[in-house]
């Protein structure tokens, strides 16, 4: 049984034709349009093309019997107007009579001969059709053919007796088989054509306009920001659509601004009972009890402080260029002046087109890489060495901040950058809300740019954040 399952696709694999088959559908696959635009319009052009092709088919099928009995009433009349002018003429008169048919018909007369090479009429349906209805007219021994002698023309026979002498062949211009298709039918039927084209786009184009803008809203949304109002107008299904999102979208600022409110009014119910506590504290005698109830303090507030940086990502700044080098290197003397190892090392200006602005908002890009340099030290030790990094790529600046610390496993990563995580199991002794790595990210993704947590070479953690160049 397994012998039997494993042989055809032993034999497929070696298949030459089935690997140009598969090579093929790749090819088209990859031609193939993604976007439901194109995919539409070029079904109905399909369509349209092949509704085309079946009206001519249609058409020919129906012109055909037509366009037989015209040609064969024609050989037949040329047929016995030639038999009844040879027979009237005298028979010394007949070689002049047959140059004037040439001269001024086009119409060619030959003495058939027993000995004649002849190639007979193709197997094809509207040919053996003119010969049936022409046989009918001129008796079942009339012949025809394409070809005498090496000469190409229309042939029809036809006899003026019963003598051995008696038959003629009849050659008429090969033309007269010829469709006469004048060049305004093509030039009407491409008009047509682009026309129907052109309408089919338009619809098209009126069905998934609706829905780029929906993309474009629920990207906005995904990345914090608030879109703009959706038109509510169009087919009945397209403006229900427009009315559902713009009311989620309307629910989903709302309660961003209600969670902001409650928040605000949490910090300030506690902030104002922590005063009274750090005064109290102020106030007892033991030192070791007053440095940890102080440090207890602090940690709270700090959690405080970041919950509302959480609720408030849009702080309301308006958007200017800023020159990330500079702002690292103000980052890292700040820490350095409180005593911590952070070194922004300069990006290397490899050329003048090298540009370090970005445009967003100045102080939430600042607090979202300071949490990262928070993080790092953190986890990573305040003795050790934090790296500030910006390189560009293409028209993207990416800033690392780059640790010596544990390092935060390939499936965490995801988790790491949700509100309220932290992975203590790796790094121990953490402390705060776990909301520091969410504000990072919110703040990055309303700035059209990705956070990503990396492995460093040998030990280590790299907080990448990718923003687009301006």
């Amino acid at each position: 049984m397994c012998l039997s399952l494993m042989g055809p696709s032993k034999v497929n694999d070696g298949n030459p034709r089935a690997g140009k088959r598969a090579a093929m559908f790749n090819l088209l696959k990859k031609l193939w349009p993604r976007s439901l635009l194109w995919r539409t319009f070029l079904l109905v052009a399909l369509l349209m093309l092949l509704s085309v092709a079946a009206w001519f088919a249609i058409f020919h099928s129906y012109e055909r019997e037509p366009r037989a009995q015209q040609l064969a009433q024609t050989l037949v009349s040329v047929a016995n107007l030639t038999r009844a002018a040879l027979i009237s003429a005298r028979v010394d008169a007949r070689p002049e009579l047959i140059r004037d048919l040439s001269d001024h018909e086009g119409i060619h007369l030959y003495p058939a001969e027993v000995d004649d090479q002849i190639k007979p009429l193709p197997d094809n349906a509207f040919l053996q059709r003119v010969e049936t209805l022409v046989k009918s007219s001129l008796g079942p021994n009339t012949r025809l053919a394409l070809e005498r002698e090496g000469e190409e023309a229309l042939f029809i026979s036809f006899r003026i007796d019963d003598t051995a002498d008696g038959e003629y062949w009849l050659a008429l211009p090969s033309d007269r088989l010829a469709r006469v298709l004048p060049l305004s039918w093509i030039g009407w039927s491409a008009a047509a054509l682009l026309l129907s084209l052109l309408g089919a786009w338009l619809i098209v184009f009126r069905i998934t306009r609706p829905l780029k803008l929906l993309e474009h809203a629920a990207k906005k949304i995904g990345a914090g920001q608030t879109p703009p109002h959706l038109p509510e107008h169009g087919p009945t299904e397209v403006a229900t659509v427009s009315h559902a999102f713009n009311q989620m979208s309307a629910d989903l600022i709302q309660l961003d601004q209600d969670r902001a409110l409650i928040l605000a009014g949490i910090s300030h119910d506690l902030r104002t009972p922590l005063t009274r506590l750090r005064m109290g504290i102020e106030m007892t005698t033991d030192g070791a009890i007053r440095e940890g109830m102080v440090a207890d303090v602090e940690e709270m507030d700090k959690t405080i402080g970041q919950f509302l940086d959480f609720a408030r990502v849009d702080s309301g700044e308006t958007l200017s260029e800023i020159d990330l080098s500079a702002l690292l290197t103000e980052l890292a003397t700040q820490y350095q002046r409180r005593g911590f190892t952070v070194i922004a090392i300069p990006p290397a200006l490899t050329s003048d087109r090298f540009k370090t602005f970005t445009l967003g908002q100045p102080q939430a890009l600042r607090r979202a890489v300071g949490n990262l340099i928070d993080n790092a030290l953190r986890y990573a030790g305040q003795e050790q060495s934090i790296e500030l990094t910006l390189t560009r790529a293409e028209r993207m600046l990416i800033i690392d901040v780059s640790d010596r610390g544990p390092g935060i496993p390939e499936d965490a990563v995801e988790r790491m950058k949700r509100p309220f995580t932290r992975l203590d199991s790796a790094r121990s002794n953490a402390t705060g809300a776990g909301l520091g790595l969410a504000i990072v990210d919110r703040i990055i993704r309303t700035h059209n740019g990705r956070l990503d947590l990396l492995p460093r070479p040998q030990r280590g953690l790299i907080a990448r954040i990718t923003l687009p160049g301006s």
